[in-house]
């Protein structure tokens, strides 16, 4: 992402720090840039957009992600993605983590894009989960509005970008620690779906 911004800062003239846009992660891309009053979004999009695939290959995963998730389709648990990232920039990321997800919900979708509560109960539907059988793994305090506007159950990844809103929600400082907490806690989640 810091790349990509880098090229748009270039490209653009865009004098807005990285720290800033990183404030707003978690939302659309289109949104983040309304925020920050940015105003050629379409061309800062296909920029951005261009420069995050093309250095895909420079993100790597968090220590213990790929075993973690691994772990929970064994386990038979229902994994979908729903991020603010668009199709061409998630689809690369996602990839290297081999899991098979059984949904995977973008902006370029139906619905609206989060805080909204709709990818969430998209990829709910889906997989076939009902929101009270779910939990919603999030690091920005807009997927914790998220999460709570659909009605499922919130854990915050604390290895992550931002910080959660109040109410704190259960934070998790490790993906091991994550399916610890959920394995402890399958019985109450009644269909093991993240």
């Amino acid at each position: 992402m810091q790349w990509a911004w880098k090229k748009v800062q270039e490209n653009h003239g865009v004098v807005i720090p990285f720290t800033d846009y990183e404030c707003h992660l978690g939302r659309e891309f289109g949104d983040i840039m309304q925020r920050l009053g940015v105003a050629d979004i379409d061309g800062v999009r296909q920029t951005y957009e261009a420069e995050s695939v093309a250095a895909a290959h420079l993100a790597h995963a968090y220590t213990g992600v790929v075993e973690v998730l691994h772990a929970f389709v064994t386990a038979g648990w229902r994994l979908g993605v729903v991020t603010s990232k668009h199709v061409d920039r998630a689809a690369p990321l996602l990839a290297r983590l081999e899991c098979p997800f059984g949904t995977v919900r973008t902006p370029a979708g139906a619905g609206r894009a989060k805080p909204a509560p709709d990818p969430i109960l998209l990829a709910l539907v889906d997989l076939g989960v009902d929101p009270g059988a779910a939990v919603y793994v999030g690091d920005m305090a807009v997927d914790q509005e998220a999460a709570a506007r659909a009605g499922v159950a919130y854990v915050h990844a604390g290895w992550g970008y931002g910080r959660p809103a109040s109410p704190v929600p259960r934070i998790v400082s490790a993906p091991k620690e994550l399916l610890t907490l959920l394995s402890a806690d399958v019985s109450c989640i009644d269909g093991g779906s993240v």
